[in-house]
């Protein structure tokens, strides 16, 4: 099939995300653990290539989303989109600035905008200033975050800083007034030579105005949301084909794990909930991890029986998160939790776990890459964002999900199970 959406993702939660959203429409799309090293092949309408750059240093993340952007090139994609977390995760020096002027200078592309809201999760944009929820950014769980901390809530205060050329916005009394007013907008901005744009959104109605409005831009950045129209819009144009939603197996054995590597304050609701129901479970703790090694989560791993579905997590609270980084490093710490989270998705799989509920955007990009997975079809949506998705590991069939450490409700874990034997 030809590709007209190509997509680069800044981590694995993010693109089963983007991808989730982008299948509700019925039209194939697939995902691409990493940059592909075959040519394009056997592509689809819509393309997302999962990388795991939120966090790499800046240099690093543009050389892989440049790379990613030449391969969707050569697949034929005539739009592209680069997608964020929507809370903007970014470190101080941000990813998520200089990854866009590079795609913007490799395409040729004077203006983009800049959309993270995402309403059914509770991520609105109004006046420049990112909520979440009735909170401002900078006042949410988000502040904690141990990686990305995110002690501002202005969008345009945060994307300056990034970014050689002038940012802008587009308020929310503009986007109301419709797709027409917000195309009218981009072009005065233009004018004035500005660059980067800011778009306010605080509904889905919101998104509908804004992705219309810039359906011509070739390059648009985002969360997931704001490419949610994408589909119904090409399909308008005559640019997709009817036909029906490809049928994906879903006879996956029921043995699973759960493995959680997030600390957010919803992950944390998450773990405590799905313990409340009786499920096995064994904490991680980065400085005993440190001390005695790996051995003693395998070997209650080994013991358990696969068909409850035990639960292995590394989650906690923000004071035990900061007291493990002081004495390790914020690095070692996260670098520790991630490699024993991985080992362990692969002892489970190869004990017999065919499916696995990752949390954590981090832990699902060092989980993936453990199973050696490469590609992934999308299958029934868990919660918001958050689908299914259906791959091979190691000549083993496994559904697997990927979960924003914030997405869902906080019977997550076991709502992912159930949602299986519902399909």
């Amino acid at each position: 099939m030809t590709t007209l959406f190509g997509a680069i993702a800044d981590d694995f939660t993010g693109a089963t995300d983007l991808a989730g959203l982008l299948a509700r429409s019925g039209y194939p799309v697939s995902l691409r653990i990493g940059v592909p090293e075959e040519p394009p092949q056997d592509t689809s309408p819509f393309e997302v290539i999962a990388l795991k750059i939120r966090t790499e240093p800046v240099t690093d993340a543009v050389a892989e989303a440049r790379a990613a952007l030449a391969w969707l090139k050569r697949a034929g994609a005539q739009q592209y989109f680069w997608k964020y977390c929507s809370t903007f995760d970014s470190t101080p020096e941000g990813n998520i600035g200089p990854v866009a002027e590079a795609i913007m200078a490799d395409l040729g592309v004077a203006q983009t905008i800049y959309c993270p809201a995402f309403p059914e999760n509770g991520r609105a944009i109004f006046m420049g200033n990112l909520f979440v929820g009735q909170l401002p950014l900078s006042e949410s769980p988000m502040k904690d975050h141990p990686l990305t901390p995110m002690r501002d809530s202005n969008l345009m205060r945060l994307l300056q800083p990034q970014v050689r050329g002038k940012v802008g916005l587009i308020d929310r009394l503009i986007v109301a007034a419709g797709a027409a007013a917000i195309k009218k907008a981009c072009a005065d901005l233009a004018e004035k030579n500005v660059a980067h744009i800011v778009v306010d959104a605080v509904e889905n109605a919101d998104l509908a105005r804004i992705t219309e409005a810039c359906a011509d831009m070739r390059f648009l950045t985002g969360g997931s949301a704001i490419a949610m129209p994408i589909p119904q819009i090409y399909a308008k144009r005559g640019l997709l084909a009817a036909h029906e939603k490809e049928t994906t197996p879903r006879d996956i054995a029921p043995e699973g794990v759960v493995l959680s590597g997030s600390c957010s304050a919803m992950t944390n609701a998450q773990v405590a909930r799905y313990q409340s129901q009786g499920r096995p479970s064994f904490q991680l703790d980065p400085l005993s991890l440190k001390a005695r090694g790996l051995q003693p989560a395998m070997d209650w791993l080994a013991a358990q029986d696969l068909a409850a579905q035990p639960l292995i997590y590394a989650t906690a609270t923000p004071d035990a998160v900061r007291a493990a980084q002081d004495q390790l490093g914020k690095a070692e710490a996260g670098a520790i939790v991630e490699a024993a989270l991985a080992d362990l998705a692969v002892a489970a799989r190869d004990q017999g776990a065919r499916r696995i509920v990752v949390a954590g955007g981090e832990t699902s990009g060092a989980v993936t890459k453990a199973l050696r997975v490469d590609r992934l079809d999308i299958g029934p949506e868990i919660a918001a964002g958050v689908p299914w998705c259906f791959c091979t590991s190691e000549g083993q069939d496994i559904a697997l999900t990927l979960k924003s450490g914030n997405f869902g409700a906080e019977s997550f874990f076991s709502d992912a199970f159930a949602k299986l034997e519902d399909a």
